[in-house]
């Protein structure tokens, strides 16, 4: 038995099902919780979304309301792991990525685990492992568990689109180069089975606020910082500044990216003050230049090799001189 035949035994045999993801929602573990809890469903089987907090308001389209949170919800989220027996762990590969508040109910946790995922180095946590770092997304691994399954005839429109949501921004729009002739070829599947995929990009892309606009005014004018020699561009805003502008969570998602669309940058890296840290995010160009190793070697974070996320306890400003040393040492002038 493969192991998505495997998965698919798990699913049928189990009476509580719990789909987790990482701390910090983003689009793939958003779409790919929502496609595989809509695919247990028409299994006619019993599942629950646990994450550690809210995902950022530009995916409400999807219909939130099937996830509970740690951050909001506890004691549900406690019943949940309490009465799981067969938990899903998607798009992480360490315990720790759940949160200091899951992490003990997931580990403590005596049922089957489930991990499907697509960053480097997972950890060996849990029972069925699908690790697959070649991969766009998690969300492209479920639609493959699908696909492959006995009843991959069950995807629709309704599963198929939180998974099409996950492949599109864990890509950045198709632009990375996690990109393969395999991810369109799932991309086909999903648009197959129902999936309207320009509705989906006219919901992410056409609801900007204006003051999120603002705040990506401000950061790119006044807060982005070009080392020119070594083609990285930092972006920095404090808790003030994001204060200023009535930050919600997400209003700096693209920034990274905007900074890397400038010609000739090989790095972007993003600093904002949250919740009594500095967040971290980096994007990267080429084989040249990972940036995977500077945020989990400094950074307590991770990820791939051009796209990562990390934290720092220190002051802006130090994070800032901290961030400024360590630029020649992983990117060189070329």
């Amino acid at each position: 038995m493969n192991t998505y035949k495997q998965i698919e035994a798990e699913i049928l045999a189990a009476s509580n099902i719990l789909i987790t993801a990482h701390k910090s929602a983003d689009g793939d573990s958003v779409g790919s919780s929502l496609g595989l809890l809509h695919f247990i469903e028409k299994l006619g089987k019993k599942a629950t979304i646990c994450h550690p907090d809210k995902a950022p308001d530009f995916l409400d389209f999807l219909d939130l309301s099937h996830i509970i949170t740690m951050d909001q919800e506890p004691e549900k989220v406690n019943t949940a792991f309490q009465e799981a027996d067969l938990i899903f762990c998607l798009d992480y590969n360490s315990t720790d990525r759940v949160g200091k508040d899951m992490t003990p109910l997931l580990e403590s946790a005596s049922c089957t685990k489930i991990m499907i995922d697509h960053h480097l180095d997972p950890q060996d946590f849990a029972s069925i492992t699908v690790s697959d770092t070649s991969a766009s997304s998690t969300a492209e691994l479920i639609v493959e568990l699908i696909e492959l399954s006995e009843n991959g005839s069950l995807l629709d429109e309704k599963i198929g689109t939180p998974l099409y949501v996950g492949i599109l921004t864990d890509t950045g729009s198709f632009r990375f180069n996690s990109v393969k002739p395999r991810t369109h070829e799932v991309l086909a599947i999903l648009l197959a089975g129902g999936v309207k995929h320009y509705m989906i990009h006219e919901m992410l892309n056409d609801t900007n606020t204006a003051s999120r606009l603002r705040l990506q005014g401000f950061a790119m004018s006044e807060k982005m910082e070009i080392l020119d020699v070594n083609s990285v561009a930092i972006i920095s805003l404090t808790k003030g500044e994001l204060e200023k502008y009535q930050y919600k969570k997400g209003d700096t998602d693209s920034l990274a990216n905007l900074a890397l669309s400038i010609k000739g940058m090989k790095v972007a890296i993003v600093l904002s003050e949250r919740d009594g840290i500095i967040k971290i995010s980096f994007r990267s160009k080429g084989k040249v230049n990972p940036v995977n190793a500077l945020a989990a070697n400094h950074f307590d974070g991770g990820g791939h090799a051009n796209a990562a996320g990390g934290m720092c306890e220190l002051s802006m400003d130090e994070t800032l001189d901290k961030m400024k040393a360590l630029v020649p040492e992983y990117f060189p002038v070329q």
